[in-house]
């Protein structure tokens, strides 16, 4: 048997024991080292998230060690260091058939649609192994999260010079901030929170606002000479924002959403056409996302101490999503210890 993180129902969350999986033909076991809590498990345990069902162990931002092998599966080894592509796409459907599995309709998520990662040993097909080497264990378990921001920004088509407004400071909002830093972009920061924005400055915002005490849009507008800004990426998945990006972007600009609002919207849509904007949308993210985000951090090895907020032994995992719940903006990640011996 093997221990398990398991949200039984909206607000209660279990350290359970369950079998312990062997890999079948053309699988990998991997003995789990640390996974993040995600904004999704969040929401899941507030009871708000439409695309889960309960109960569920939670988790798919990993870092493991390969455990066992089955068989047919020649290109690992035991003892790698590997983060894992948590989505499972139906191969099917026309965004698969696009080459573009994120947006699978089918799409099937650890943690969400099917059992996650929060637990001693995961079973995965060796397909959505990635191994990784010269990096702190635990930072492996920023690498999904990072990528998802990382895809925002590539949906996005930012270039170098260009000005982006990035609404949310959480791991996925300084995610794409990382990513248009990389692409030689000026960022500019908003947030609630004063300390995620500290670490969004820190990780290269040319500029920050905090949106408890500011008015966003005429400091936007003074900052980019009246205009706005070429792009704005929405990583809140609140109304205020949903609507905020559109009023923020620049004529002729492209608003990119990665986060969802809970409810339905209602836009004064003469504004999509006055500013013949692009109105796009980020799910998830690219294993090319994946290597961008390993190549970031292990240029960057000090970027993970800026992000991790706490990490957890697996018996705290409950009471550290009470913490988050009742805090949120307190956190930008928390970090749950499966096996590991220490942190990282």
């Amino acid at each position: 048997m093997m221990k398990a993180v398991c949200l039984e129902e909206p607000g209660k969350i279990s350290l359970v024991e369950l079998p312990e999986p062997k890999p079948g033909p053309g699988e990998v076991a991997v003995r789990m080292e640390y996974v993040g809590y995600c904004g999704s498990d969040l929401t899941s345990f507030r009871g708000l998230n439409p695309l889960i069902s309960y109960p569920r162990v939670l988790g798919h931002e990993i870092s493991g060690t390969i455990s066992a092998l089955g068989d047919g599966v020649s290109a690992l080894a035991v003892g790698q260091s590997v983060t894992i592509l948590p989505y499972f796409n139906c191969g099917r459907c026309h965004a698969c058939r696009l080459g573009r599995p994120n947006a699978c309709k089918d799409n099937r998520t650890m943690g969400v649609q099917r059992e996650g990662a929060m637990a001693s040993i995961i079973v995965v097909p060796a397909g959505k192994i990635i191994p990784v080497e010269g990096m702190r264990q635990r930072d492996l378990a920023l690498i999904e999260p990072l990528a998802v921001g990382f895809h925002a920004v590539r949906r996005s088509e930012l270039s170098a010079g260009e000005t982006v407004v990035i609404l949310g400071c959480g791991v996925i909002g300084l995610g794409a901030l990382l990513g248009a830093v990389r692409r030689g972009s000026r960022v500019i920061a908003v947030d609630l929170s004063a300390d995620k924005l500290a670490v969004a400055k820190v990780l290269g915002a040319t500029d920050t606002i905090d949106a408890s005490r500011e008015d966003v849009l005429a400091h936007v507008l003074e900052l980019t000479s009246g205009d706005g800004p070429q792009v704005v990426i929405e990583a809140v998945g609140a109304d205020a924002t949903f609507r905020q990006a559109i009023d923020l972007v620049a004529s002729c600009g492209r608003v990119v959403y990665v986060g969802y609002a809970k409810n339905k919207i209602a836009y004064d849509t003469k504004f999509f056409l006055l500013k013949e904007m692009d109105i796009r949308g980020s799910r998830g993210s690219e294993i090319a996302d994946f290597h961008d985000v390993i190549g970031y951090l292990k240029q960057h090895r000090d970027a993970g101490d800026r992000i991790v907020s706490r990490v957890v032994p697996i018996e705290e995992a409950g009471a550290a999503m009470q913490a988050w719940d009742k805090s949120p903006g307190g956190f930008t990640k928390i970090v749950v210890r499966i096996e590991a011996k220490e942190d990282a």
